[in-house]
């Protein structure tokens, strides 16, 4: 599967907060403008995707849904398959897999990659409750509901609670990738919060649920995404610049060590980044830019440990120790991530790292651009499960060459 298909255009609408005067748009309508800019950065139409492929990512909220083939009318297009994903912020990483099995296949040529949210003009029966399924039965209202853990911030709060007593906690560390993303972020149009803030500041922004700090978590944006993965020989007829998928590797429902008590300050990525650095025929010193999935500074230094840039528990040193910025010895989040840029619902935020990731390949980051971005890593995740830090993972290694 190296180099059999590359993605050749991206689309990401500019983020709302809702504030007075914005538009307030549909999620059909934030799909249909990011497909319309993925079309047009790749010099095609939607009309190119009758008897091809379309992906939907999934809504989290349930008002949001936005069923496949609603989709696919929508936009005017009569596709021959029909992927869905609903790995959270791993869909679209998982999508991408799928659409690249599709295409190697034969079964299609080219696949149209979509996903859009609007969690902050959607009504709800519960104000401040997230309606995701994980939310509102199963394991989620036996073990969780009932003691208070509202939301991610309170559940990933557990587990970097565990993390610290294992292998102890710098909040310096976790402050330096959080300034760190402001800093890209105000260098990059299309980020949501782009007034930088220093250390200082981040250090005495309030604590929300212990380790966490406000300025640890990620802003909720309504907005929409799409990318185009075509086969290699189609995206060299269409682009000088394709964005090659050259490694990937996924885990699911992972366990680190014993199911009955694994070890919840390990990821799935343990799993899947050796797989997709095999398959790519590179190694971590080949990787120029780092795009893993960050809805919080911890979850971002987590994800460092296990792709095998340092060692477990070594995470916050590497952090203090690295220049972390775009013309760094480690660039991270070179848009400004989702911590900056923001989050349009917990489902398709992960459709940004995905594409930076191909925005930096292409040399196409503008003023972040990363010097010699041959090789560049990005990461899906998605999911709080009980007792685990990450339901889907999801690794891949995009490059400017098969």
């Amino acid at each position: 599967m190296r180099g059999q298909v590359a993605v050749v255009g991206y689309g990401r609408t500019p983020y709302s907060r809702v504030k007075p005067g914005e538009p307030v748009l549909t999620v059909d309508e934030y799909i249909a403008w990011a497909a319309e800019m993925a079309c047009q950065r790749a010099g095609m139409s939607l009309r190119d995707f009758d008897d091809q492929g379309l992906a939907v990512a999934h809504a989290e909220a349930a008002h949001t849904v936005n069923w496949s083939p609603a989709t696919a009318e929508n936009l005017g297009i009569s596709p021959k398959i029909l992927i869905r994903g609903d790995q959270g912020g791993a869909s679209a990483s998982a999508m991408l897999i799928r659409a690249a099995a599709m295409i190697h296949a034969g079964i299609v040529d080219r696949v149209l990659v979509v996903g859009a949210d609007t969690p902050l003009t959607i009504p709800s029966p519960v104000p401040g409750l997230p309606l995701s399924p994980e939310r509102t039965r199963g394991i989620y209202w036996d073990f969780q509901g009932p003691f208070g853990l509202m939301g991610a911030t309170a559940q990933f709060a557990l587990v970097a609670q565990r993390y610290r007593h294992q292998y102890g906690w710098d909040d310096k560390a976790m402050g330096k990738i959080a300034v760190n993303t402001r800093f890209h972020a105000s260098l990059h149009p299309g980020a949501i919060y782009r007034k930088p803030f220093t250390l200082e500041e981040y250090l005495s922004s309030r604590v929300l649920t212990d380790p966490l700090r406000l300025l640890d978590c990620v802003p909720i944006v309504n907005g929409g995404l799409a990318f185009i993965v075509t086969s290699a020989k189609s995206a060299r007829a269409i682009t000088d610049k394709p964005a090659y998928l050259l490694g990937f590797g996924e885990a699911n429902n992972y366990y680190h060590g014993s199911r009955a008590q694994p070890d919840i300050t390990t990821t799935g990525f343990a799993k899947a980044a050796p797989e997709a650095f095999r398959m790519a025929g590179v190694t971590h010193k080949d990787i120029a830019a780092f795009e893993p999935y960050d809805d919080y500074p911890f979850v971002a230094m987590m994800t460092i440990e296990d792709w095998g840039f340092c060692k477990k528990g070594q995470g916050n040193a590497f952090a203090a120790e690295r220049n972390l910025r775009f013309d760094g010895d480690f660039p991270l989040l070179t848009d400004g991530g989702q911590l900056s840029g923001g989050q349009p619902g917990g489902a398709i935020g992960g459709f940004q790292p995905l594409i930076e990731a191909v925005t930096q390949v292409r040399g196409e980051a503008g003023p972040l651009q990363v010097k010699d971005a041959r090789f560049v890593a990005s990461c899906g995740f998605g999911g709080i499960p009980y007792g685990r830090p990450g339901r889907s993972c999801v690794s891949l290694i995009f490059g400017a060459e098969a």
